[in-house]
């Protein structure tokens, strides 16, 4: 499933004491092994430290660090894992900042730090000469020959292709690895010696989120501690490890001890956001460089034990600061797009059925907004309750009292009867509790708000989200059609919070306890009838399955293209303790049968606003053949 495990390390170091160096450096390596590291970077100038200032000229360091490196490839037989190390360099009577790549007893390459930082407390190119340009060299150390040079050098395994580049090439306004990521590199790794100063690790951190997203990539960060001279400065060994814009391990600087961080990559969620993006691949022209690939081979790509946090509400943020700014920005963007249609139809009012249930809930709370918005009086939303053969009591009283709180034009039809004579019509018996019976309502509703819109001359809204055009849960030209749907791009998951929000942030106490009973309540399309209490009888997450568990397949079935067994061990890992592994694999099999299935009906949707990273729209993120066989994901569940 293409995962790697990755680290940061920082060692302890004695400036100029290259052998105390070496030893911190493989105390660090049997630790990453012990956690089945496959990829640590080290620092810049670990060997060495990287504030020996003008001891850099003195040739009996130079020749230090060529014993270490030695030692060093002799120490790396045996441990399968590529070792990114930071040390000076002679060549050509000039001197390098470099990083010396080492897997299984050799250096398979060694990269100059392409920009030489010498402004404010940073003076390096008294010393050192910059790399930039250095392409398809190779040169010769005491212990081992022809040895590739250069800034272009990639390593490769497989689907694995590390790019390598020091500190300051991460500052600059187009960073060597933006170049290495479009000739491959799937996970660039940075040695650097970054000092202290305030606010300056925020920046960093983000320099790291932002590349590995601009990049799609992983981003690997390891920069000096605090054994570094404080002649003039102090370094904090700050380890970071970023991938794709998100940050998936950082440690607590200013640690007095050896630290290895550690963190499990995707590199198949990389691939697949590059594949996916056409600019991503439009980039790859006129590139200053060629790469050098260089192959390297893993015995094993075990990672050991799967640590990697799996969120299992990939929608919804975990952090309700996050959330609640969020909420806000949908509410924004489903309400522009509904005044926009409003404003290009000439159109001032709108219907919307409203049954008790979340999704009406959310799309009425749309419609308020936008008639707010456009100064127009709450009047013009028209919404209509149809009570049925399955309306309870609570969900018709919350119907109503919501609408009337929000002060807008209210109005009632039954639909018993219009359904008990379709079904004469039909010769369909009342008593036969059918998909018939079922859609007979949805479509008898649908053709009163189509008729009543035409009427007043409005706009009808659908009110049906996300996880239920994934699952095709919705009646073909019945609750599946309307003028303009403002829920469309919204998943179960997050109506839940989209409603709740409003009920805790814009509602007063008493309009608050309707939307929290509405909250609460089952979700149900209240097509069959009551139970013998007057309850709620057909529960659709016991005909369908959860939707926190859909909502999960959806998000890693179309965001990642993710396979069958990813997803499968993704959704174990995300919710342990909830669901066991018969029931996810029950309900993943649920998901994409109905997926593919009902494709037909998502390529006839109406209109409606994209507010997430996941449409399901045929006029933009997904066109799919409504023919197409699910039978490989079938036999690779």
């Amino acid at each position: 499933m293409n995962f790697i495990r990755a680290a940061a390390a920082c060692p302890k170091i004695k400036v100029a004491e290259v052998e105390y160096n070496l030893d911190n450096i493989k105390t660090c390596i049997k630790r990453a092994k012990n956690e089945n590291v496959k990829i640590l970077v080290f620092p810049e100038l670990s060997l060495t430290a990287y504030t020996c200032g003008d001891l850099f000229l003195q040739e009996d360091l130079i020749t230090a660090v060529n014993g270490a490196l030695q030692k060093l490839c002799s120490f790396s037989k045996g441990e399968d894992m590529l070792i990114i190390v930071g040390a000076p360099l002679e060549y050509n009577t000039s001197l390098y900042n470099c990083a010396f790549v080492i897997f299984e007893g050799n250096i398979l390459g060694i990269v100059p730090k392409s920009f030489i930082p010498n402004y404010s407390e940073f003076y390096e190119k008294r010393w050192f000469t910059e790399g930039l340009g250095l392409t398809n060299g190779s040169l010769n150390l005491p212990f081992q020959k022809n040895i590739p040079f250069g800034t272009n050098l990639l390593f490769k395994d497989g689907d694995l292709v590390v790019g390598v580049e020091i500190c300051e090439d991460l500052w600059v306004t187009i960073p060597p690895s933006s170049y290495l990521s479009l000739l491959g590199a799937n996970v660039l790794v940075n040695l650097s010696a970054s000092n202290e100063i305030v606010s300056k690790a925020d920046y960093r951190r983000g320099l790291v989120e932002s590349q590995s997203a601009r990049c799609m990539s992983a981003y690997v960060y390891a920069s000096s501690g605090v054994y570094e001279s404080s002649t003039d400065l102090v370094f904090s060994g700050h380890l970071i490890i970023g991938e794709n814009g998100g940050l998936l391990a950082e440690n607590e600087r200013f640690q007095r001890e050896n630290e290895v961080l550690t963190a499990l990559i995707d590199i198949q969620k990389l691939k697949q956001e590059r594949k996916r993006n056409i600019s991503f691949r439009d980039s790859f022209t006129n590139l200053p460089f060629q790469p050098q690939f260089i192959e390297f081979s893993l015995l094993k790509k075990d990672f050991g034990s799967f640590d990697r946090y799996v969120d299992p509400h990939p929608f919804v943020p975990s952090n309700e600061n996050e959330r609640e700014g969020r909420c806000k920005e949908i509410f924004s963007i489903q309400s522009a797009g509904l005044a926009k249609r409003l404003i290009h139809t000439s159109m001032e009012k709108v219907v919307l059925g409203i049954s008790g249930g979340l999704d009406s809930t959310l799309a009425l709370l749309v419609a308020v907004k936008t008639m707010d918005m456009l100064n127009l009086p709450r009047k013009n939303i028209i919404t209509i309750t149809m009570p049925g053969f399955g309306t309870t009591d609570r969900t018709y009283s919350n119907a109503v009292k919501l609408c009337k709180a929000l002060g807008c034009d209210f109005r009632e039809v039954n639909i018993v009867d219009a359904c008990i004579q379709h079904f004469k019509d039909i010769g369909h018996s009342v008593e036969q509790y059918d998909v018939t019976y079922e859609n007979v309502q949805a479509r008898e509703r649908t053709q009163i708000l189509m008729d009543l819109a035409n009427k007043e001359g409005a706009l009808l809204i659908g009110t049906g989200d996300l996880s239920e055009l994934a699952l095709g849960w919705c009646t073909y030209n019945g609750d599946h059609m309307s003028m303009y749907s403002v829920n469309c791009s919204v998943p179960k998951t997050l109506v839940r919070y989209l409603v709740q929000y409003v009920a805790e942030k814009e509602m007063n106490e008493e309009d608050s306890h309707i939307l929290l009973d509405i909250l609460d309540t089952p979700v149900s399309p209240e097509l069959l009838p009551k139970d013998s209490q007057g309850n709620i009888s057909q529960k659709t997450e016991d005909i369908v399955g959860p939707y926190e568990l859909h909502d999960f397949f959806l998000y890693y079935f179309i965001r990642q293209g993710a396979p069958s067994q990813k997803i499968f061990l993704l959704a174990e890992q995300a919710f342990k303790g909830v669901y066991d592994k018969a029931t996810i694999e029950k309900w993943w099999e649920k998901f994409y049968t109905r997926f593919f299935t009902q494709q037909f009906k998502r390529s006839a949707l109406p209109d409606g606003p994209k507010v997430g990273t996941i449409s399901l729209s045929p006029r933009g993120d997904w066109r799919m053949p409504s023919d197409a066989s699910y039978n490989v994901w079938k036999q690779n569940q």
